[in-house]
């Protein structure tokens, strides 16, 4: 028996990472509550952003200073983007009391190093689900072929390379056979799949919508050039159980900072929302923006609201603009001050804040499935779930009650009550 404690910090693709690691280890992999009980304890790091970098150091150093004098000690063991970022020796030589740490570049290492330095035989295939029982990622693909200027990811984690469609299906009926109900496919660039295997993303999806047992099939991280007509003419002949959210990150409106930040799209991203609202007309729309990027104006501010307000986007998460050490946006001339960036964020969420609520408004009375994830923690009874239009982790929840609701059930509820960003229902 293995007894491993893990953190995975930052985004979907690193919990997948550490669920298919510890799933590595074998059927004999417990997880434990406290790092004092573990044999292995295991911190995915982020790096994405500074804030990200400078709390992924923060759990590193903690963690070493926690198990410092344990008898027997627990191996540590780090990987993720912040080794991707800033190297294996640099880090070694800064925290040395991290026994193993792991590239961002050389997944497919990882289950191995970790085998040995547990003195375990080979490692499996396998995953050790962290989310069930009602959803599961599934990441598709790895790095990114974009360029950004204000994004480190290209540097971090590599170039866009594609899972085989056969391994993702196979993955799939695994989660599936565990009891998970909806996938949420997962990627740098969703979109991208199947680019560098001379195949594209339907090639994908016509392995993993037939499914027994998959009740929704959810895609985020979609790239907004890469969603062209004959992907939505086939997504709307699809039909469930694919699910109409389409998260597409725009991050501006205004042509002239979309083209400093490099955005293939930087004409008109109007059309991306049109293009959608074509083919599904009652489509939910979730982006992130970025305010206050090198050169932003208030006109171009005001074009972002502006854009904002007509788009009437279910979910919005809003950024103020950081410069990234290394990314060619740090470097431009016209930084925006930081108060700036953070009131134009603030102005920003606040009227998203009015839109989301107006939105959720118009569902009370409706009578909609609802996904149930987990019990309330603090009501018995009442449990989180989630609709159609709401993704795991990022977006808002249902909270719901009544019979047959329990974990990973799906269930038909009134809804009877909306908030700013949460709903309340009766089964």
């Amino acid at each position: 028996m293995v007894r491993v404690y893990s953190q995975s910090l930052g985004c979907p693709k690193n919990r997948v990472d550490t669920e298919r690691l510890l799933g590595s280890l074998g059927p004999d992999v417990v997880t434990v509550t406290e790092p004092e009980e573990a044999d292995l304890v295991f911190i995915n790091t982020c790096a994405f952003i500074q804030p990200a970098v400078e709390e992924s150091v923060r759990a590193v150093v903690q963690m070493a200073a926690d198990l410092d004098g344990l008898e027997p000690r627990p191996l540590l063991a780090v990987g993720g983007c912040l080794p991707g970022r800033y190297g294996l020796a640099e880090l070694a030589r800064e925290v040395p009391e991290v026994d193993l740490w792991l590239h961002s570049g050389d997944l497919d290492s990882w289950p191995r190093r970790v085998a040995a330095a547990l003195k375990r035989g080979a490692p499996a295939p396998g995953r050790l689900l962290s989310t069930g029982p009602s959803y599961a990622w599934l990441k598709i693909s790895e790095g990114c072929r974009h360029h950004c200027s204000f994004c480190t990811i290209p540097s971090i984690r590599g170039p866009h390379r594609s899972a085989p469609a056969g391994a993702l299906a196979d993955e799939a009926r695994a989660l599936l056979a565990d009891g998970v109900r909806e996938l949420v496919l997962v990627g740098q660039d969703v979109t991208a799949w199947g680019e560098d295997r001379g195949q594209d993303l339907r090639f994908l999806l016509d392995e993993l919508l037939p499914l027994p047992g998959l009740a929704r099939l959810r895609l985020m991280y979609l790239y907004p050039a890469g969603l062209n007509g004959e992907l939505l003419d086939y997504l709307a002949r699809a039909g469930p159980p694919f699910v109409p959210y389409f998260d597409v990150p725009l991050q501006h409106a205004h042509p002239d900072v979309l083209g400093r930040m490099g955005r293939p799209f930087a004409a008109d991203p109007q059309a991306v929302v049109d293009r959608i609202r074509a083919h599904f007309p009652q489509a939910a729309l979730r982006t992130t923006m970025i305010v206050g990027f090198p050169g932003e104006t208030d006109q171009h501010f005001q074009t972002l609201m502006d854009f904002v307000e007509r788009g009437r986007f279910h979910h919005l998460g809003v950024f103020a603009y950081q410069a990234e050490e290394g990314t060619p946006a740090a470097a431009m001339d016209d930084q925006v001050p930081v108060r700036v960036r953070e009131a134009r964020r603030d102005a920003l969420m606040s009227l998203q804040n009015g839109i989301s609520e107006d939105i959720l408004s118009r569902y009370e009375g409706e009578r909609l499935s609802v996904l149930v994830d987990a019990p309330h923690g603090e009501w018995p009874g009442l449990y989180t779930g989630r609709v159609w239009f709401q993704a795991p982790e990022v977006d808002g929840v249902t909270y719901v009650s009544g019979p047959g609701v329990t974990r990973g059930a799906l269930v038909d509820a009134d809804i009877v009550e909306a908030r700013d960003y949460d709903l309340v229902a009766l089964a």
